[in-house]
């Protein structure tokens, strides 16, 4: 089989490109199964006009979302903060007043189950503030009643432990140990990120039982539908890794006693053989192993490994567990934007979409990825504000900070993009709906296929009740495939980007295009 450039004489019969989905067997997909959509409330949506992103601009736009495609929410921190991430918390039952109120919060709840959205949010639990009450008290005395709700120890023997023991970035450090500053203190207390950020301290139970009950706070009281659980390989050393998996083994009973139904998702940065054991207690974990694959098999235009690398992180996962959602991305608040990792090329990017979108797992969308925002860290550049319109008319774009990357010249704006058939939003709302109404695309299985042309991504999704193929071309050039006779029965499309044309079971494809069949 080889890549070849189309014959003149070679008569097709046009496919077409930007088609509708088709033969959708009257399935929808529900959450957590569904597309979640990732949200930084500080860049979102400015309601009150004081240039912050706020709860009521979540509100306003959840019938965005629900055109879109979007059947969860997860939203980055919105507990009180000194910080502008707000990735370290100082009250854990309460909204930050930027954002807006806990009754402005409920209601947001309660209007996105109206239009069956979820919404889960960051619980930051690895450690709090340097400025929370809990940290505030335990720093001032040895015989704080919060003193053991951090991580402390001698200085000396922390450091000469330390000689003894290999150290790495996710171990501990000598400078992960910070002075608290206060006089007569001759002990440092730990903290993994910053020392604005101490640890939580999980082997003293008092702290495990507030941990609790400020998720029961959150499920019960507020009615979110669960966490996304920041750093959640952190909660131990990396030595003590078997202590984090049993940890969080006890949270999720915990929660599941509060809310059944809850979805506990973890932030375990690592490779799928560290990550399994994480999936006896969190019922999801984000694939950033993936999603560094799948841009890679876009910039070396070789991806035919793809399904298989896939299936077997889904192999690895399962022998811990049958139950288990993956989070599956293309970026995230963490990472480039995966346009600018793209080098801002518009066709990967929808061919990076349509390949995550056809692959096992949940899918995660990062706020602006669907109008192709662009972004390159440091942290505050890959959450620039989004672009709702043209920025004289756009009275909802937030003003925190001067946008570098996803500027009005670089950026269409939404309103500009809903114009356009051919554009990014469009693309991506069209992508959405057939993944949503396909019982294969959202629940099945995959099978690999023809791994013989390293340019083409090719596997079939298969569930109780329909078969999908899946055709990526990964390339900059043409190709031309000739289905195998037992594939020739998969002819109606349900989903298409780019110009295909067939003849017979012989298939042309456009660089960086994809096409799905059913039969």
């Amino acid at each position: 089989m080889k890549r070849l450039l189309i014959p003149s004489w070679l008569l097709f019969v046009a496919i077409g490109c930007e088609k509708p989905g088709e033969a959708k067997l009257g399935f929808e997909a529900i959450w957590p199964n569904a597309v979640s959509y990732e949200i930084f409330v500080q860049s979102f949506n400015d309601t009150d006009g004081d240039g912050i992103g706020d709860i009521n601009g979540v509100t306003e736009k959840l019938d965005y979302l629900e055109e879109l495609g979007i059947k969860g929410i997860w939203l980055m921190p919105i507990m009180p903060s000194p910080s502008y991430h707000k990735y370290d918390v100082t009250d854990y039952r309460d909204i930050h007043s930027d954002y807006g109120t806990l009754e402005e919060f409920r209601h947001l709840v309660s209007e996105a189950h109206k239009r069956d959205i979820r919404i889960i949010i960051d619980l930051v639990i690895n450690h709090s503030s340097s400025q929370h009450p809990w940290f505030l008290q335990a720093k001032s005395s040895p015989q704080s009643q919060y003193r053991d709700y951090y991580v402390w120890g001698d200085y000396d023997s922390v450091k000469t432990a330390l000689t003894k023991m290999e150290t790495s970035p996710d171990s501990d450090n000598i400078y992960q140990w910070h002075d608290p500053k206060v006089e007569n203190n001759d002990q440092r207390y730990f903290g993994f990120f910053s020392n604005q950020m101490p640890d939580l301290n999980f082997d003293h139970q008092p702290l495990r039982n507030e941990i609790y009950d400020i998720g029961r706070f959150w499920l019960k009281e507020i009615g979110v539908d669960g966490f996304r659980l920041d750093a959640a390989r952190h909660i131990y050393p990396h030595e003590r890794a078997a202590d984090s998996h049993a940890f969080w083994v006890e949270f999720r009973e915990r929660m599941e006693s509060f809310k059944s139904d809850v979805l506990l998702v973890g932030e375990v940065w690592a490779e799928s053989e560290e990550v399994a054991p994480f999936l006896q207690g969190l019922h999801s974990t984000f694939n950033f192993e993936l999603r560094n694959r799948l841009i890679q098999a876009i910039k070396d235009e070789e991806a035919s490994y793809l399904a298989v690398d896939h299936k077997a992180m889904i192999e690895e996962y399962s022998q811990f567990t049958e139950e288990f959602y993956d989070a599956i991305i293309l970026s995230n608040h963490d990472q480039n934007r995966i346009l600018s990792d793209l080098n801002g090329d518009i066709p990967q990017l929808k061919l990076a979409a349509a390949v995550l979108h056809s692959l096992p797992g949940t899918p995660y969308l990062y706020y602006g990825e669907e109008i192709g925002m662009l972004g390159v860290k440091p942290d505050p550049l890959i959450r620039e504000p989004f672009l709702w319109d043209q920025k004289d008319e756009d009275h909802g774009r937030p003003t925190w900070e001067e946008a570098v990357y996803s500027t009005d010249e670089a950026v269409k704006s939404l309103g500009q993009q809903k114009k356009d058939t051919a554009s990014v939003f469009n693309f991506y709302k069209r992508l959405l709906s057939t993944r949503n109404g396909s019982e294969a695309l959202t629940l099945g299985d995959i099978e690999p296929l023809d791994k013989s042309v390293s340019q083409l991504l090719i596997f079939k999704r298969i569930s109780q009740n329909q078969e999908v193929l899946v055709l990526h071309n990964v390339s900059s050039g043409p190709l031309i495939w000739d289905l195998p006779q037992e594939l020739g029965d998969f002819s109606t499309v349900l989903f298409s980007n780019g110009q295909h044309s067939r003849y017979q079971n012989m298939l042309q494809m456009d660089p960086w295009s994809s096409i799905f069949f059913v039969k």
